[in-house]
C-alpha cells in the first residue's frame, strides 16, 4: 500500500553538508531516511550507519558519483568500473541499499556512436551486476531526460537494458529507477510508465515538473501514485527536489538555497501524508 511506504531524501541535494548536519535535518522534517550520495571518500559504512542510527533514520539507496561506463576509452571505462565495485562494498557494509546506475550526467551525444556506447554500456553494467549479485545487492537502472544523458531516457529504455542484461538467465538483481522530474520530459504518460515498468520498478524519485516541491508544478502525482499502487510498489518514495536558480547540477546556489530545499521538502512530505496516508 502506499500509505505505508516510506519516504527519503536524497543527500546530494544539500551540497557539501556533512552527513551528520544532512540527517539531522532530515530527521526534523520527519523523513524516514536518505538516498546517500556514493562519496568513497567521505565516512566508512560503520561511520556512516553510527551517523543514521543516531537520527533514527535509513539507508534505502545509494547514488553514484558522475562516472562514465559507456565511454569507448578503455581507461575511462575501466575507472568507473572500479569505482562501482568499490560502491557495491559500501554499500554491503551498509546492509544492502539498493544501487543506482545512469548513464554519464551532462553527456548528451555519442562520442563514438550510440550503438557502440550502448554495448559497452551492457558490457561494463553486466560484469557489476554480477558482482552486486554475489554480495545480494540488487541495481536500480535510472532514466534520465535527454538534456542530462544520451542512455536510457525512458521507461521502455531502461526495461529493454535490463531485459537485455538478463537474457541469458543469468542476471536477475537489476530493475528501474523512474523519477517524476525526468518523466514529465520524456514520458508520454508517466503514470503509464510506471504500469509498464511493473514488477521491474524498484525505486521511484519524486519532484515536480520544475524540480521543486510536490504541488508547485504541474505534475500529477495523483495518477503516478495509483500506478504505484497497483503495481504493488513496495520501495521508498524519495523526494529529490532542488532549489531555484541556474545549473540543475549545482545543489546549493546562493544563501537562500536550503531555506528554499527545506520548504520543497516539508511541503513534499505534507502533500503526501494528506493525500495517501489517510
Amino acid at each position: 500500500m502506499i500509505s505505508t511506504l516510506p519516504l527519503g531524501v536524497c543527500t546530494w541535494t544539500f551540497g557539501n553538508r556533512e552527513l551528520g548536519e544532512v540527517a539531522r535535518r532530515v530527521a526534523s522534517l520527519g523523513f524516514d531516511g536518505l538516498e546517500l550520495t556514493g562519496d568513497l571518500e567521505g565516512p566508512s559504512g560503520t561511520e556512516t550507519a553510527q551517523v543514521l542510527a543516531d537520527h533514527g533514520l535509513k539507508v534505502f539507496s545509494l547514488t553514484p558519483d558522475n562516472v562514465d561506463l559507456a565511454h569507448p576509452d578503455a581507461a575511462v571505462r575501466s575507472e568507473a568500473s572500479d569505482y562501482y565495485l568499490r560502491l557495491l562494498d559500501l554499500a554491503a557494509e551498509l546492509g544492502g541499499p539498493l544501487v543506482s546506475c545512469h548513464g554519464y550526467v551532462g553527456r548528451v551525444r555519442p562520442i563514438s556512436t550510440m550503438a557502440e556506447e550502448r554495448a559497452l554500456f551492457i558490457s561494463t553494467v553486466r560484469s557489476i551486476a554480477e558482482r552486486a549479485h554475489g554480495l545480494n545487492l540488487r541495481l536500480a537502472m535510472e532514466a534520465l531526460n535527454r538534456y542530462e544523458s544520451h542512455l536510457l531516457n525512458t521507461a521502455v529504455d531502461a526495461l529493454e537494458f535490463v531485459a537485455e542484461l538478463g537474457k541469458n538467465g543469468d542476471i536477475d538483481n537489476v530493475g528501474i529507477l523512474l523519477d517524476a522530474f525526468h518523466m514529465n520530459i520524456e514520458e508520454a504518460g508517466p503514470a503509464e510508465a510506471i504500469s509498464h515498468a511493473g514488477k521491474h520498478l524498484v525505486l521511484y524519485h519524486a519532484a515536480d515538473s520544475n524540480r521543486q516541491g510536490i504541488g508547485r508544478g504541474h505534475t500529477d502525482f495523483d495518477m503516478q501514485l495509483t500506478a504505484l499502487a497497483e503495481i504493488g510498489y513496495g520501495g521508498p518514495i524519495i523526494v529529490e527536489c532542488t532549489a531555484p536558480g541556474p545549473d540543475p547540477f549545482t545543489a546549493i546556489k546562493g544563501d537562500d538555497s536550503l531555506d528554499w530545499l527545506e520548504a520543497f521538502l516539508q511541503e513534499s512530505r505534507a502533500w503526501l501524508l494528506e493525500r495517501w496516508r489517510d
